[in-house]
C-alpha cells in the first residue's frame, strides 16, 4: 500500500513540513506539501490523495476550516489534524467535523506512522467493500442469485437456456445451495414469467396432509374440511410448482404425481371431478434420485419425467470466488436489519471465511455473517466475531509482493485450513499462484519453483479428473 499512497501535507511551518516529508518518504509514502490551507484544498480538487494531513492553526483557512471544505471537496479523503496548541474541545471538535485522529506536537515518529497506517488501511478497505458492493449491485440487477465463480456462471448459462423452454427440469445439490433460487430464475426467465411461482417442501408435509397440499380437497372429504379448498396444482395453474425435496414423495403420491405430468389432470381429495391445470414442474433433491430408483425407493418412471433436465448447484467449497460477494451481501442485508453501520471484513475474518469448507453452504454462510453482525463491536467484522469452527486451524498465505518479472498484481491474501489433505493444498496453491499470474502459466511456474511442464501436467490431471468426476456422476 505504500508505495501507491499519496499523503497531502499542509502546515505553515516550512520545518515541520520538511520534516514530515523525510519521515513519510522513508516510508515509501508519496508526499505532496501545502504552505497554507488554501493551497492544500485546491490541491485536493486535483485528486490523487489519499490522505491529508493538516496543521490546526495556519494563516487564512484554518486546519478545522480546511477539514470542513476537504470533506465537501473530497469526501473519501482521510483527514489527520496536527497541533502544537491542542485541546481537548478542539479534538473533540475535529473529530465531530470528520477528522480521522488528532495528533499533538512535536509528533513521535511510532504513533504517526501508526496513525498514517491506520487511515490507509481504512480507506483501502473501504474502497474494496464500495467495489464489491457494486459489483454486488450489478449482480443483483441480473436476479437474485449472486456468483462470479466459473461453476456458478456454468450453471447459469444452462439456467438461462432451459427456462425458455417448457421442459421439466430436476434441480440437485447440497443443502443450502440455493436450489430454490434457480427454481425462481427459471420461471423469471420463462414465457411463464407472468404466471404464480408455488413451493411446496415436500419433506415438511406428512403423507395425509401433502395430498390435500398438492391437489387440495373437497367439502367433507375428511374430519374438518368446512369447505372446498384449491390445491398448489391450481394454485399454480399458468406458471411454475416447485417441489422441493422431491425424493421424499411416498410412493402413494408419487403415481398421481406422475399422472399430472403426463396428462396434466387430477381430481381434489374427496372429489371426483377431473381437473386439468397447464404447470410447468420445477424438483430439486440433495437426493441421489438415480439410487433411490435402484434401491426401488421411487419411480423410475417419475424419474426419467422429473429429470428432463438437470441443474446441479455447485457447493460453495467449490466457488471460493463467490465466498466474497456473498459474505459481503449479506453483511449490508443485515446491518440493514439490524441497525448497524459496518463497512465490512478484515483480512484476517475473510481469509477464515474463504478457508472453511462451508458444509452447510449458502446457508450457513448467511448464517455466520448474521451472528457476525450482531456481535461486531468495531466497525468492521474481525476474526473474533466469527464461531469457533470458522475460524480454528486456519493458516493464512501471503501472496509475493509484485515485481516487474511477473507483471503480476498482488492480490491479498487466501487460507487453508489445518487437516487440508496434501492434493487439495497443492491443488489450491496452485490455482492461487495461476490467479495471481493472471494465467501465465511459464510464470506461474517460476513463482512456484518449478518446470513449466510440471504446471501443464497438473493442470491437465486435474482436467482429466473433473472430467472423469462428471462421467461418474451423469
Amino acid at each position: 500500500m505504500s508505495d501507491q499512497a499519496m499523503l497531502l501535507v499542509a502546515d505553515d511551518d516550512p520545518a515541520v513540513r520538511q520534516s514530515l516529508e523525510r519521515t513519510l518518504s522513508r516510508e515509501g509514502y508519496g508526499v505532496v506539501l501545502a504552505q497554507d490551507g488554501q493551497a492544500a484544498l485546491d490541491r485536493l480538487r486535483q485528486g490523487g490523495v489519499d490522505l491529508l494531513l493538516s496543521d490546526l492553526k495556519m494563516p487564512g483557512l484554518t486546519g478545522l476550516e480546511l477539514l470542513k471544505e476537504a470533506k465537501a471537496v473530497a469526501p473519501d479523503v482521510d483527514v489527520i489534524i496536527l497541533t502544537a496548541f491542542g485541546t481537548v474541545e478542539e479534538a473533540v471538535r475535529a473529530m465531530k467535523d470528520g477528522a480521522i485522529d488528532f495528533l499533538t506536537k512535536p509528533l513521535q515518529r511510532a504513533q504517526l506512522l501508526r496513525v498514517v497506517r491506520q487511515a490507509l488501511e481504512r480507506r483501502s478497505l473501504i474502497q474494496q467493500n464500495r467495489a464489491l458492493q457494486q459489483r454486488l449491485d450489478d449482480l443483483l440487477g441480473q436476479g437474485n442469485l449472486i456468483g462470479v465463480s466459473p461453476p456458478w456462471k456454468q450453471m447459469m448459462t444452462l439456467v438461462q437456456q432451459v427456462a425458455d423452454s417448457s421442459a421439466t427440469v430436476l434441480i440437485q445439490g447440497e443443502s443450502g445451495t440455493g436450489k430454490e433460487g434457480v427454481a425462481r430464475a427459471i420461471h423469471d426467465g420463462s414465457p411463464r414469467r407472468s404466471g404464480p411461482f408455488v413451493a411446496v417442501n415436500c419433506a415438511a408435509l406428512p403423507e395425509t396432509l401433502l395430498e390435500s397440499e398438492l391437489f387440495g380437497y373437497e367439502k367433507g372429504a375428511f374430519t374438518g374440511a368446512a369447505g372446498a379448498k384449491k390445491g398448489r396444482f391450481e394454485l399454480a395453474d399458468g406458471g411454475t410448482l416447485f417441489l422441493d425435496e422431491v425424493a421424499d414423495l411416498s410412493a402413494v403420491t408419487q403415481p398421481k404425481i406422475l399422472r399430472v405430468l403426463q396428462e396434466g389432470e387430477f381430481e381434489r381429495v374427496g372429489g371426483t371431478r377431473t381437473m386439468r391445470v397447464d404447470v410447468r414442474i420445477v424438483a430439486a433433491t440433495n437426493q441421489d434420485l438415480s439410487q433411490l430408483v435402484k434401491d426401488k425407493r421411487f419411480r423410475e418412471d417419475l424419474y426419467y419425467r422429473l429429470n428432463v433436465i438437470t441443474v446441479t448447484t455447485p457447493p460453495l467449497r467449490d466457488r471460493r470466488e463467490d465466498i466474497r460477494v456473498l459474505a459481503q451481501h449479506f453483511l449490508r442485508l443485515y446491518a440493514a436489519k439490524n441497525n448497524r453501520v459496518l463497512e465490512g471484513f478484515t483480512d484476517e475474518a475473510m481469509g477464515c471465511l474463504e478457508a472453511y469448507r462451508w458444509p452447510g453452504n449458502v446457508r450457513e454462510l448467511e448464517n455466520v455473517v448474521e451472528r457476525a453482525v450482531v456481535l461486531a463491536r468495531a466497525g468492521v467484522i474481525e476474526a473474533g466475531n466469527l464461531p469457533p469452527n470458522v475460524t480454528e486451524r486456519a493458516v493464512t498465505f501471503t501472496r509475493p509482493e509484485p515485481s516487474s518479472a511477473t507483471g503480476a498484481s498482488p492480490d491479498g491474501i487466501f487460507t487453508i485450513r489445518m487437516g487440508t489433505t496434501l492434493d487439495e493444498i497443492e491443488h489450491r496453491v496452485l490455482e492461487e499462484t495461476l490467479r495471481f499470474a493472471k494465467g501465465n502459466r511459464t510464470v506461474t511456474a517460476k513463482l512456484l519453483g518449478v518446470d513449466p511442464k510440471t504446471i501443464y501436467r497438473k493442470l491437465k490431471q486435474g482436467e482429466a479428473e473433473e472430467s472423469a468426476s462428471e462421467s461418474s456422476e451423469s
